[in-house]
């Protein structure tokens, strides 16, 4: 299923990332990525979900400028990654998910000399702001080879922060690091879109990406099969199931759930009821579940409620493929 691109006059801005029509076939026939279609919006956080080897890194690096595209188009905030790649890279950020930097570097010279490497004016201040903001400043002379690995991450972070770009792509970023660093990462994320930089992340820990994005996209064997806002995606494909412990025990489900997707265990006291996130927002959820139990002259004593997590949906949509 391929995407639908986004309207791109939605909300009087247009998309600061365009990517049209892109494939990426490499010299052994592998098609890594198949007419990807997909706009990202100015100071959004987008999150990029997909399998391993579903082309996430090979999209955000055609994105970067790192990979060239057999064909199609990408263009950042105007610019053409390809055939203006100065300009396009100089507003992306990319934190990548290999610990990649010159080790025995001091964490303070590494990110001033990233600054450097695109053209912009020393700026000590900005560079301060950018430790402190990621509590880097107390091991700003530390050579970084020194450093934990959570510490090493944040390094990456500052690097990609270094020259002020509009754009941020996290790879990964939070792989490795402690709860404790993740927390503070994920609230330094939240202060850079407050400042109208655009975060485009992926994650295989489904839960931040629940937590943080404002959309969903997810790519399997080089396509994007879904692109939605992640509420949307939550009401349109989650499921709520409701667990009811009986009073009495009951020979057979009530007559009047017959159109509903209802399992009753086999003692006859646990009655379990599916629904679609649609069914709730059309008024046939829990609430008329009990009013029909009710009138049914069934009693309850216990009631539980599940609904589907990001990871949940995410699993159901990549395994329907398989």
């Amino acid at each position: 299923m391929q995407s639908t691109p986004i309207d791109r006059a939605e909300g009087g801005q247009a998309p600061i990332v365009v990517v049209s029509k892109l494939d990426k076939i490499y010299a052994g026939g592998f098609h890594a990525l198949k007419s990807i279609d997909l706009d990202i919006r100015p100071g959004e956080i987008f999150a990029l979900l997909g399998p391993n080897g579903a082309g996430k890194t090979t999209l955000i690096g055609a994105i970067c400028g790192l990979v060239r595209p057999s064909s199609g188009a990408v263009t950042v905030d105007g610019s053409d990654t390809v055939k203006d790649y100065r300009a396009a890279r100089a507003k992306i950020g990319l934190v990548p998910q290999e610990l990649s930097t010159d080790m025995f570097s001091r964490v303070r010279d590494t990110v001033a000399f990233s600054r450097g490497l695109f053209g912009f004016p020393p700026d000590p201040a900005y560079i301060e702001r950018v430790l402190r903001d990621l509590s880097l400043w107390d091991k700003r002379d530390a050579k970084i080879v020194t450093l934990s690995g959570g510490m090493k991450r944040r390094v990456l972070i500052a690097k990609a922060l270094a020259h002020e770009p509009r754009i941020l792509f996290l790879d990964e970023p939070t792989a490795g690091v402690d709860v404790e660093l993740r927390r503070d990462m994920w609230a330094m994320i939240r202060r850079l879109r407050e400042q109208g930089v655009t975060i485009i992340l992926t994650t295989h820990y489904l839960e931040e990406a629940e937590d943080m994005a404002d959309r969903i996209g997810v790519i399997d064997h080089g396509e994007i099969i879904l692109v939605e806002e992640k509420r949307a995606l939550m009401r349109k494909l989650g499921r709520t199931t409701v667990t009811i412990g009986l009073k009495q025990a009951l020979p057979s489900a009530p007559a009047n759930l017959s159109e509903k997707a209802v399992r009753l265990s086999e003692d006859g006291l646990t009655l379990s009821v599916v629904f679609t996130g649609e069914e709730e927002q059309e008024g046939g959820g829990v609430a008329d579940l009990l009013q029909r139990l009710a009138a049914s002259g069934v009693d309850f004593k216990t009631i539980d409620m599940h609904r589907s997590s990001l990871e949940e949906i995410f699993v159901d949509l990549v395994g329907s493929r398989t």
